[in-house]
Order: C-alpha cells, then structure tokens, then sequence
C-alpha cells in the first residue's frame, strides 16, 4: 500500500517537473533572444526600430514595420480563405456526408499535413504565382509577377486547412443530438439548425482551431519565402510583394556575421515573431475564456 502511494507521488510530481521544463524551455527562448536583441535595441530605440520602413544593414537602417505589416498581410490573407472553406467543409462533413464519404475524406485531409512545406512552395510558383500573374491580376487591372502576399495566403490557406478541419469535425461531432432534434421538433430547417444552433454552440471550439491554424501560419517560413516576393516593402493591396518575418530569418541567416548588428537584428525578428504568436495566442485564449463563460 504505502509503495503504490510513494509511486503515485513521484508520478505526480515527475508530471511537475515536466511541466516546470517545458516553461523552463519557453522562458529561456525569450531571455535567450532579448539578450542577442541587445546590440540593436543600445543602438536604436524600440519605437524606431518598429516604426521604421527602411531595410539596410549596409547603412545601418534596421526598419521592421516592412516586416511586421509583411507577416499580418499574408496571415490575414490566408485566414480569410481559410475559415469560412474550412467551417463550411467541416459542417458538411458532419451534418450532411454520409458516413462512408467521411471515413474516405477525413484522412485523405489529415494526410495533407504530412506532405513537406516545401512541396506547397513548389506547387505555389508554379501553379498560383502564374494564375494570379496571368488571369487574377488583369481582371482588376492589377501589374504583378505573381510573388505577391496573394500568393503567400492562398499557399498558407492551404497548409492550415487539414489541422483547421479536423479540430473543426471533432468540435461539431461533440454538439449533442438532442440540441439538434430539439431544434427541429420547433419546425427549423436543417439549415437553421446548423446556423443558429450548432455553430453557435461550436463557437469557442472553431475560434480555437482558427488560432491554433493562424499560429501555424504566423511562423511558416519556406512556403511563404518561395512565393512571397521577399521585397522589403509595406504592401499596400494583394498584388504587392511582401517579405515576412520569417522569411527574413530564413533568408538572411547564413550572411549575418559580416555585417555589424545584422546578428542582433535578425535575433530581434525572431524575438519579434515570438511576441506576435504569444500575445495573439494570450489574447485569443482571453476571448475563448469569456466566450465559454457565456455559453
């Protein structure tokens, strides 16, 4: 007896310390980054280092807002192409698919997000960079190669769609039955169900797959850098080029040690990116707090 309570103790408290690691892991990330951003934050003031435009380590101009307004523009994209595809795929699929057509399209779905980043990057310059060169961009009277922030979101979108559609079938499988025979024994139709019932007692589940799609799509790198365009400039529509942060990182990595503060400032992107991720996560799990705590 008294062995199986010791053995429950050190579960429980080897559970603790895996928990204290993995917080461990997270704070010294952070520190780790602010400690290599420092260089750059002595040499320049936060405020203009984030509000400033120009990019030119040869010149010393280390402006981040082509960046930051770079990474927003392509997950912003992606995001509203994404969920309406992936609410409608996944109501469909539960309330309306037969059960054959759903064990034969789920997994065909989780297996999209096995496939290599680097395998949408290719399918992105050559099939969706040319598309929006040669059909998109002329029905709006738009000039473009096609390496636009466009393109970024359309590949993202559909990195995020497997991850955002299984959350959001399990989400909706979970609505009791009841709730929806209830509904329809008032007379609603089955539409009417799935819009003012089901999806609104889904709400907090689909609002987490679309943060847990939108925080993959915030630190994507290889996709993005292959279609994005990687110009450091301030998009101003979905035909301009666009450099994300993590494009920034990946590219520019290796080059970094000839040049004084390209170190600390490409550190600084990745912190950057770190804050981004986590306060859009911190925020998001505030909304879905208030939003359970209606429901």
């Amino acid at each position: 007896m008294n062995w199986r309570l010791i053995k429950d103790k050190l579960i429980q408290r080897s559970f603790g310390v895996l928990l204290a690691i993995s917080l461990i892991v997270i704070v010294v990330i952070l520190v780790g980054l602010g400690f290599k951003s420092l260089p750059l934050l002595r040499a320049e003031s936060l405020g203009t280092i984030l509000t400033e435009s120009v990019w030119s380590p040869l010149n010393g101009s280390f402006g981040f807002l082509p960046f930051i307004m770079g990474t927003i523009w392509v997950t912003f994209i992606s995001l509203i192409i994404a969920a309406p595809l992936c609410i409608l795929a996944s109501v469909y699929l539960v309330e309306y698919a037969s059960e054959a057509l759903r064990r034969m399209v789920l997994p065909l779905v989780n297996m999209l997000a096995a496939i290599p980043p680097v395998l949408y990057g290719v399918w992105g310059v050559l099939f969706v960079v040319p598309f929006l060169s040669d059909y998109i961009a002329p029905i709006v009277g738009a000039q473009t190669t096609g390496y636009t922030v466009f393109a970024g979101g359309i590949v993202l979108a559909v990195m995020i769609f497997p991850i955002m559609v299984s959350i959001m079938v399990e989400v909706l499988q979970t609505i009791p039955y009841e709730l929806k025979a209830a509904s329809l024994s008032l007379g609603a139709t089955k539409w009417e169900t799935i819009v003012k019932v089901i999806l609104v007692k889904a709400k907090p589940g689909l609002i987490a797959a679309v943060v847990l799609g939108i925080s993959r799509a915030f630190g994507e790198t290889i996709a993005v850098l292959m279609v994005c365009g990687n110009i450091p400039q301030i998009p101003k529509s979905f035909f301009d080029a666009g450099y994300p942060l993590p494009a920034l990182i990946a590219n520019n990595f290796g080059e970094m040690m000839s040049i004084p503060l390209y170190d600390s400032a490409l550190m600084f992107a990745a912190l950057l990116l770190f804050v981004l991720i986590f306060g859009f996560n911190l925020i998001s799990r505030l909304i879905l707090n208030r939003l359970e705590g209606k429901s």
